[in-house]
């Protein structure tokens, strides 16, 4: 080994040393073992002679129910620092709790955590006691969207962060809870974005419901679900599937980067994309010649397209629709929702098209004496009583002699 490689070689130890033995900062995530459950704390093991503390609410499950034991490795972020015993505050809504005035300034000069109360809600936004302190909270930074509802926010106890900190008669005190949402959703983004890419299939949850999708959160970054890209039956909105705050499983479809500072990426997703095509076993589930069910979808001078299946339509063209007698639109013998029995003429997976009839197999074709229209030979040749060209104009000369 030359001299220049064993440098390099203690250079590498060196830094790799001084990476392990950095202390996480706020907004960082780590991992770590947990060493003990005590009371409404957890107790994490950090490594490195680092000792994290969560709040046991935050590992429970919606029936309150704590999912972890000693022993088991967790994923957090962290949220502040403990000053006097120098543990780490883990998770969202971990805060120091203040005492006194001086701690307060401390905690807005190093722009820690802090929990508050709130006690009631004022003209623009809420009123939050902390180290018993009156502070305020404007509405626009108590989440990290428009809340209509400020009264839902009292009685909790949540984290803000100081943003304005002025001494005088009484402190003056403005605190921010949508900063330490930001900042939490600016390391899940991280995240995410190491494990983004077209293709991957990702946990996320229904944030939002539109006419034209839903958006998923993936952690941090937010995605869309057309509505065509829900389900491969039809689908009038997207309520019809979900719901807000329900957990989905999605694909990526697309991932287009944009100018836009806070949404640098439009990224495309489907659930359909997880599920059986059902066309890939449709000649088998709808053979040439079988008897089936449908409902009608959709009419049009041309035909009705029936659904057989959940993604799965098929086409009675108007000439299959009636065995009797001609019809100028299908809505003369058929309406939406209508449940019919159809014959399968044809089966196209390629194409995604399937030929349907509703006439029965003892109507037939249609007979010359129920068709209306008249036969090629009528119009050949002129009925009797008309006479010739020459013979009209015979009668017309001698009409006029006979003046």
């Amino acid at each position: 080994m030359t001299e220049h490689e064993d440098f390099a070689s203690m250079l590498g130890e060196y830094e790799k040393q001084q990476t392990a033995t950095r202390q996480p900062q706020v907004g960082d995530q780590v991992r770590g073992k947990v060493v003990s459950i005590q009371g409404d704390n957890v107790f994490v093991d950090l490594g490195g002679k680092t000792e994290g503390i969560i709040e046991r609410e935050e590992l429970m499950d919606a029936d309150g129910v704590l999912n972890i034991k000693v022993g088991d490795s967790i994923t957090s972020l962290v949220s502040g620092r403990d000053e006097a015993t120098g543990t780490l505050l883990l998770g969202t809504q971990h805060a120091k709790r203040m005492h006194g005035s001086e701690a307060l300034q401390r905690a807005y000069e190093e722009q820690s955590p802090v929990e508050g109360h709130v006690t009631g809600t004022t003209k623009g936004g809420l009123e939050v006691e902390m180290a018993g302190t009156r502070a305020f909270c404007p509405a626009s930074q108590i989440d990290l969207g428009y809340v209509e509802d400020l009264q839902s926010f009292v009685g909790q106890r949540l984290a803000f962060r100081i943003t304005k900190y002025e001494m005088g008669r009484h402190v003056n005190l403005v605190v921010s809870r949508r900063a330490l949402l930001e900042e939490e959703q600016r390391a899940l983004a991280a995240q995410t974005r190491a494990r983004l890419e077209v293709g991957a299939v990702m946990q996320g949850r229904v944030s939002s419901l539109q006419d034209y999708g839903a958006f998923i959160d993936l952690g941090g970054i937010e995605g869309l679900v057309h509505v065509s890209e829900l389900a491969f039956g039809r689908i009038g909105h997207p309520k019809e599937l979900l719901s807000v705050g329900q957990e989905v499983e999605v694909s990526v479809l697309r991932i287009e980067h944009t100018d836009h500072p806070r949404h640098p990426e439009k990224i495309s997703l489907s659930i359909r994309a997880l599920e059986k095509d059902p066309w890939s076993e449709v000649e088998a589930n709808f053979p040439v010649g079988k008897w089936v069910q449908g409902k009608v979808i959709r009419l049009q001078p041309f035909g009705a397209f029936i659904e057989l299946a959940p993604g799965i339509d098929g086409l009675a063209h108007i000439s299959e629709l009636v065995a009797d007698r001609r019809i100028s639109h299908p809505q003369e013998v058929l309406n939406l929702g209508d449940r019919v029995q159809v014959k399968v003429l044809s089966v196209d997976p390629e194409k995604r098209r399937i030929g349907l009839s509703l006439k029965t197999e003892q109507a037939g074709q249609v007979t010359e004496e129920a068709d209306n229209t008249p036969p090629v030979e009528a119009y050949a040749k002129p009925k009797q009583g008309f006479g010739t060209l020459g013979d009209i104009l015979k009668e017309s000369l001698k009409k006029q002699k006979d003046r």
